[in-house]
């Protein structure tokens, strides 16, 4: 029985239930269920959370289009994450809902707490607000005019507001991420440490103009902004500002959060403040994981670019999944997802290597030792490697998964099961069989080989714990629980018996695979669009078109015509020459937008005035119905565009 080592408490975001989730939110709770199982197998009281942030602006409006209450909304698409968790077998303890009772208690004690210490304070926001992040931000954070997490558009917004004086804890923050390794890898630390030093703001932490959330206890016209909401869930499951605390005391502070790099900011800033503002210990890590990309971007339910991972479970299986998965990707860094890639690593690895070194040890132990382990009679220097790499890995094992380098844990042990598969070749045992001499040669190389497996059986249990009962089924261990410590130790096995049972990973043929996949994927989609012409204006030739000049120009100064409030006024810079364009796009853009972008202007038009300021050429913009897009280049300004 393995000695208990004492608390880890890990938990993955709450996941926002605008839809459903696709395998990109997968990657993440994959990696923290593999993490959760590997401290419970290697000896500790482990706590792992998720749940769902059901509360906020977005998911009143979809459920006003649907003509559903946001409760109802949320319950439907909650009950498919919970069912997408059971087909992944994710091993969580506990998932709070933030519409749960116990949620929605414990936060409004936790505002009371916060407001009582002088932290929060009503006041007037008016800002630009993203409601797919339900965010608010200044101009100065905006990128190209749009949201910096998302890239979607902004609206100006100003409502009454209660805030969280969070730039009380600008410094204490700064301490935190600069001599500690709170958060990791650097890289999100040091982005981190740029955005605080810019100067942080006190935060919104209320909203007056919708209800779909939970009520400020002391203002009954206001519900709790999402981030006060969201982030308490990491104590109110616990049952902290509950009648009973004892959860909370027992597993609080957490050992990890695990999120996507597009939320750190929230849980390394927004986070430890209120903590600090609760006067209670902070989590000992966050660690911020990269994305899964598709060929061409960021997978996002709003594009419908994803993939479905219950559709790639069912054709094969959860632990080729999850081995994919946590095997294909560095932590922290992003990572191209393609069906290729995951085939060929279910191929070489699963079937090729792992399969194959089971079935093969299982079939030769039927053959040569009527299907019962034997004991080892004999040793020489490639049995003791074999033994040394085997009872060797669990440590190596041990000191990644503590990096959370999950790829590089399941290397290590990769290494084993090569070594392994090289022992055969190297003993050659279908050749020992032939002389009767080396009857107890023969032996030791399947009792060894049996061991090895037996081994792997234990290392690879916490990503791939079916894998792990078939494996061990199949070499006689039905009867024997997964203990961390045995795989530290050679020579356990001795009498078992082993049936071969069926492939525990058959090999895939690539070809026909992904065709079967680009199927799978097209499926229920529309088709694809027919080539319809463009209606255009009448034909000219190119004689016509030879006589516009198109330059690069450097816009240098922007403002608004003072007679007319659609119409911009620049002064752009072209090569050696000044001149001043009027353009009828000031609802679209704002004059600091347009300072200092390269455009593409129409040099040769004879010159005209509007609303009394003169136009020496037209700048090109692209009009989606919506919004003038406009054209841009790195060319140098004065450069002819042909």
């Amino acid at each position: 029985m393995t000695e208990k080592k004492g608390t880890y408490y890990i938990s993955t975001p709450i996941y926002y239930p605008s839809s459903n989730l696709h395998i990109g939110h997968t990657y993440c709770t994959v990696m923290a269920d593999a993490m959760a199982r590997f401290k419970r197998l290697s000896g500790y009281d482990v706590m792992f959370l998720t749940g769902t942030d059901e509360h906020g602006q977005k998911i009143q409006t979809i459920a006003e289009e649907k003509g559903v209450t946001p409760q109802a909304y949320v319950d439907g698409v909650v009950a498919g994450i919970k069912d997408l968790w059971a087909t992944m077998e994710i091993s969580y303890d506990d998932f709070i809902r933030t519409t749960e009772d116990r949620h929605v208690e414990r936060v409004q004690a936790i505002f009371n707490k916060m407001y009582e210490k002088g932290d929060i304070y009503k006041g007037e926001y008016e800002g630009l607000y993203c409601t797919p992040c339900e965010s608010f931000w200044t101009e100065s954070q905006l990128v190209d005019g749009c949201c910096p997490d998302c890239g979607r558009p902004v609206q100006p917004a100003k409502e009454e507001a209660y805030f969280f004086k969070l730039s009380n804890y600008q410094d204490k923050l700064i301490d935190l991420l600069e001599n500690t390794n709170f958060l990791e890898p650097e890289s999100r630390r040091n982005e981190m440490l740029g955005f605080i030093r810019q100067g942080l703001e006190d935060l919104c932490i209320s909203r007056s103009t919708f209800d779909w959330g939970i009520q400020v206890p002391i203002d009954e016209k206001h519900v709790i902004y999402v981030w006060l909401d969201a982030l308490s869930n990491y104590i109110t499951a616990l049952g902290y500002a509950s009648e009973d605390p004892s959860k909370f005391e027992h597993y609080w502070p957490a050992n990890v959060h695990l999120v996507g790099k597009e939320i750190v900011r929230f849980h390394s800033i927004i986070w430890p403040a209120m903590l600090m503002s609760l006067d209670l210990p902070l989590p000992k890590q966050v660690l911020g994981h990269g994305w899964l990309l598709l060929e061409g971007g960021k997978m996002s339910k709003s594009k419908g670019n994803v993939v479905d991972p219950v559709k790639l479970i069912e054709r094969y299986g959860i632990d080729a999944l999850k081995y994919f998965l946590l095997r294909e990707y560095t932590f922290g860094q992003d990572g191209i997802f393609t069906n290729e890639v995951m085939l060929k690593r279910m191929n070489y690895d699963l079937a090729n290597d792992l399969g194959n070194l089971v079935s093969r040890t299982a079939s030769m132990i039927e053959k040569y030792n009527g299907g019962f382990v034997p004991e080892a009679k004999t040793e020489d220097e490639i049995d003791q490697d074999l033994k040394a790499v085997a009872t060797g890995a669990a440590a190596k094992v041990e000191a990644q998964m503590d990096k959370f380098a999950f790829n590089m844990a399941l290397e290590e042990i990769w290494v084993l099961v090569r070594r392994a598969n090289k022992y055969i070749d190297e003993k050659m045992p279908w050749v020992l069989a032939k002389d009767e001499a080396k009857k107890d040669e023969l032996d030791t190389c399947m009792h060894n080989l049996a061991e090895a497996i037996r081994i792997i059986s234990i290392l690879i249990y916490p990503f791939m714990h079916t894998t792990s009962d078939k494996i061990r089924k199949q070499m006689g261990l039905w009867y024997a629980d997964v203990v961390w410590e045995d795989a530290f130790t050679f020579d356990m096995m001795q009498g078992e018996q082993v049936k071969k049972g069926e492939a525990i990973f058959p090999r895939l043929d690539i070809e026909k695979e992904l065709v079967a996949l680009e199927e799978m994927q097209n499926a229920g989609k529309e088709p694809a669009e027919e080539n319809i012409p463009l209606e255009l204006k009448a034909p000219i030739e190119f004689d016509d078109f030879d006589k516009i000049d198109l330059r690069v120009g450097l816009i240098e100064k922007a403002e608004k015509h003072p007679k007319a409030d659609k119409l911009l006024i620049f002064q752009v810079k072209m090569g050696t020459e000044r001149r001043q364009i009027v353009s009828g796009v000031a609802e679209h853009y704002k004059p600091e937008e347009m300072v200092g972008k390269k455009v593409i202007v129409v040099a040769n038009l004879k010159p005209r005035k509007l609303r009394g300021e003169e136009s020496k050429g037209m700048i090109l913009f692209a009009d989606n119905g919506e919004k003038l897009e406009i054209v841009t280049t790195d060319a140098p300004d004065g450069e002819s565009v042909s």
